[in-house]
């Protein structure tokens, strides 16, 4: 017997008691072994795949009672959910998606209807959430917060998304050229009375990559204020900040979302108002006082008992949190290498922070199972999670979207986190990036950095051609 299956044997053993009892401190369970090429990424969370599951496999750790929690997470996320009143039901009266797999493809990014459709897809879904407020921050009364584009058979959606494109041209000192795609939203067909565009802000939000929730959610929060108060660099513009909410009636810093506007993963919060299903923390269906309840009742929709329960919810927070992370891949290839002292060259990483730690006990699911496994970890997310401003007119567009969360304002946006970000074309067939994935590459992602992030973007613009495709081969390993 040699002595990586006895190491494996023995890690084996601790996670199965572990699973048994979360008062283990064990949490260095695995020995990886990391192949030639490869980097960790999330410590032993870190997974060694590169095909269309690399963002929807198990880490290691996640074995017996655990893997079948963790299946049973995947199916509910996956499964498409129906508008009867059995298991498995409760879909609608309005909807954004009909399952979180169908927005969260491979727990990536599903290709935005935006692109293929030019707004509101016909399908049942769109891969995208459309916010409104009032111009002076207020929701309507007859919409919410979100515009809810699709409905079950018989019931009127709230509206549907057009999306109008500007192209504008740039050209690097070298004489390549890019080009920015412009949007312009337009909501139609309002169920309710329409509302006055001079009274009217719209912003489009596309999925997120669920890569590395777990390690997400047991970031340590004295290390990320210790990043804040840090993180003021005058002679780039930067100065980053911490995003507070209260949920649960707990004020939390903030991790999640576009503008870290969440303490949590928002798993009961996604199926409440993305499918319309009614669970414990949520118990009302979104559009309730709306003409849809009424249309749903005459279709046959019960709505005298919650549509999921406390631990199926759990179990979808497990199922996120217990994905593996990709490991960074060719590092060994001299253009990554080179990529790689651009990114610091261009001054990348003062926000898109390369090295990051967990804290000791890992992350509480929702229902309040420990996961000390993702405790004590070294992460490479490159990100700080922090809020920066990323400037208001590029083009004549900018990035601002004038939506309030939390503290967060409209022309600031979370660092997003990079690991994984290269294999998102293999996963889910498109390289659409940024909030309402206007960009269509890396290039034209940076090129959109305005405001903290201009400076980054004009050495990045200054540099040679080789040097540019080096860094986004870079990119293309993370």
């Amino acid at each position: 017997m040699n002595r990586l299956f006895i190491i494996k044997s023995i890690s084996a053993l601790v996670v199965a008691l572990a699973v048994m009892s979360c008062d283990d401190e064990g949490l260095d369970v695995l020995d990886i072994e990391v192949p030639e090429g490869y980097a960790l990424s999330a410590g032993t969370s870190t997974i060694f795949m590169n095909s269309s599951k690399a963002y929807d496999s198990e880490a290691e750790w996640v074995t017996g009672a655990l893997a079948s929690r963790f299946t049973r997470g995947d199916r509910l996320y996956d499964d498409m959910r129906t508008s009867s009143n059995d298991y498995g039901g409760g879909l609608g009266p309005v909807y954004a998606g009909y399952s979180c797999g169908s927005c969260h493809g491979n727990a990536g990014r599903t290709k935005p209807a935006l692109w293929s459709d030019g707004g509101s897809g016909p399908y049942g879904f769109s891969a995208m959430l459309v916010y409104v407020t009032r111009k002076n921050g207020v929701f309507f009364k007859d919409y919410g917060r979100v515009i809810h584009d699709q409905a079950i058979y018989g019931v009127s959606a709230e509206g549907k998304l057009k999306v109008e494109w500007r192209y504008e041209s740039g050209s690097f000192p070298d004489g390549e050229t890019y080009e920015l795609a412009c949007p312009s939203y337009t909501i139609t067909d309002w169920y309710a009375d329409e509302i006055d565009p001079d009274d009217l802000f719209c912003t489009v939000r596309i999925p997120l990559r669920h890569v590395g929730m777990g390690q997400i959610m047991s970031l340590d929060p004295v290390e990320i204020e210790a990043l804040a108060s840090r993180s003021n660099y005058p002679e780039y513009g930067i100065s980053g900040r911490c995003n507070y909410v209260t949920e649960r009636g707990v004020l939390s810093l903030g991790v999640s979302g576009n503008k870290a506007q969440h303490a949590d993963l928002t798993v009961e919060l996604g199926f409440s108002s993305d499918m319309g299903v009614t669970n414990s923390r949520y118990p009302e269906e979104i559009c309730e006082g709306q003409i849809q309840i009424n249309q749903g009742s005459m279709m046959g929709l019960l709505y005298d008992k919650l549509d999921v329960s406390t631990e199926d919810m759990e179990n979808v927070d497990l199922y996120m949190q217990s994905l593996g992370v990709p490991a960074r891949r060719n590092v060994n290839d001299p253009e990554v290498k080179m990529g790689e002292r651009m990114f610091y060259e261009a001054k990348c990483h003062l926000c898109h922070v390369t090295t990051l730690h967990t804290r000791p006990r890992g992350s509480v699911l929702l229902n309040g199972t420990q996961l000390p496994w993702l405790g004590n970890q070294t992460i490479h997310p490159y990100s700080d999670f922090l809020l920066h401003d990323m400037g208001s007119e590029i083009m004549g567009v900018g990035l601002n979207d004038n939506y309030v969360s939390g503290l967060a304002r409209g022309n600031e946006w979370r660092t997003t986190p990079l690991w994984g970000i290269g294999l998102q074309e293999k996963v889910n067939g498109h390289t659409c990036f940024l909030h309402d994935g206007r960009a269509r590459n890396f290039v034209e992602a940076i090129m959109w950095h305005g405001g903290e992030g201009e400076a980054s973007r004009n050495l990045f613009k200054a540099m040679t051609k080789e040097r540019r495709d080096a860094l986004v081969k870079f990119l293309e390993s993370l």
